[in-house]
């Protein structure tokens, strides 16, 4: 009876001694990034190994960031800007892969996102100094430089050749969801099993929470950006959410927000936030954006005719919009 107490016993310990040794938490940090907040989690078997995956991430991500800044004289992307309207660039594959995607999108959304929107004169103040519209001819002005269709890409060498002077690309309405997808590539080569790379609203998932539940994604409230009116869980694959909570101006009783249309040069109105739901970050946050300058009726039926994107649409008057297939679990 002893020695089949002693040998159960055995047993309970190495049990127990494989599910310590298979088990996994959740690591996180939070630095500055790309000029944003990115919120880095990956599960792991410890601390150790946990940062060093965190590591691998912020190493990836920098990477992205010295290549399609602007603000960074020496990177490809300065160097396509300096040479607008005087020759091509040739680029590494990998940034003329991106921006070629970015002008599929913008052939999409018919130039509701464009890239080339770092070519416009910046006469919208959202820190509280307007006190008057500019004029027309002012904001017809503001984006005389601006047009996707002026990017001209080689594939033959891959080269990009902006054709007026004075144009200048940005990635500020993709690259961090774009940075999101690469670190999140990364890690799952390295062989973590799940995470979440959050880039200021730019989220991508992959795995599960330790507990074996999916990861949740909260829609904030306009109203109270400390509190969720909805959550919804996010298997494997990316939410995006711009909003205008903070940075708008609103003028003979019209409330502009900071994300403008660069067809006309006019501020987007009515619409508080958007969240899109899609495979990666990096179109999720070009279509959020889109969402935004269509409004709302017309970035619905958009985003209804896109297979595998959803969102979530809050108006001006606090009204939710949902594309088909959503289903909002409300926040209590």
């Amino acid at each position: 009876m002893k020695a089949k107490l002693i040998q159960l016993y055995s047993i309970i310990c190495m049990i127990l001694f494989s599910l310590q040794a298979n088990s996994q938490e959740a690591y996180k940090r939070t630095l500055k990034m790309m000029g944003s907040r990115f919120d880095i989690t990956v599960v792991a078997k410890n601390n150790t190994i946990g940062q060093t995956y965190i590591e691998n991430a912020v190493t990836e991500i920098t990477r992205i960031e010295n290549l399609i800044s602007s603000w960074n004289s020496n990177s490809q992307t300065s160097l396509i800007n300096k040479n607008a309207g005087i020759k091509a660039v040739r680029v590494d594959k990998e940034l003329y892969n991106l921006i070629e995607r970015a002008l599929k999108i913008s052939a999409l959304t018919n130039g509701a996102f464009d890239i080339s929107y770092a070519s416009m004169d910046r006469i919208w103040k959202f820190d509280g100094s307007m006190t008057m519209m500019p004029s027309p001819q002012e904001i017809k002005n503001s984006v005389a430089k601006v047009g996707y269709k002026n990017i001209i890409l080689n594939p033959k060498n891959h080269s990009i050749f902006l054709t007026q002077k004075g144009m200048k690309i940005g990635f500020g309405a993709i690259g961090k969801g774009y940075a999101a997808d690469k670190a999140k590539a990364l890690l799952i080569k390295k062989g973590v099993v799940a995470g979440i790379i959050n880039a200021s609203g730019d989220l991508t998932t992959w795995g599960q929470q330790p507990d074996g539940k999916d990861w949740m994604v909260a829609i904030t409230n306009p109203l109270n950006k400390q509190k969720a009116f909805s959550w919804l869980p996010v298997k494997n694959s990316a939410v995006v959410t711009s909003g205008n909570y903070e940075k708008f101006v609103k003028l003979n009783d019209t409330r502009y927000s900071h994300i403008i249309d660069p067809r006309t040069g006019y501020p987007s109105t009515g619409i508080i936030s958007a969240s899109i739901f899609t495979k990666n970050a990096e179109l999720a946050d070009a279509l959020a954006t889109s969402i935004f300058v269509m409004g709302t009726e017309v970035g619905l039926d958009f985003i209804n005719q896109l297979k595998g994107v959803e969102c979530v649409i809050i108006d001006e008057k606090n009204k939710v919009h949902t594309s088909k297939n959503i289903d909002l679990k409300t926040f209590e």
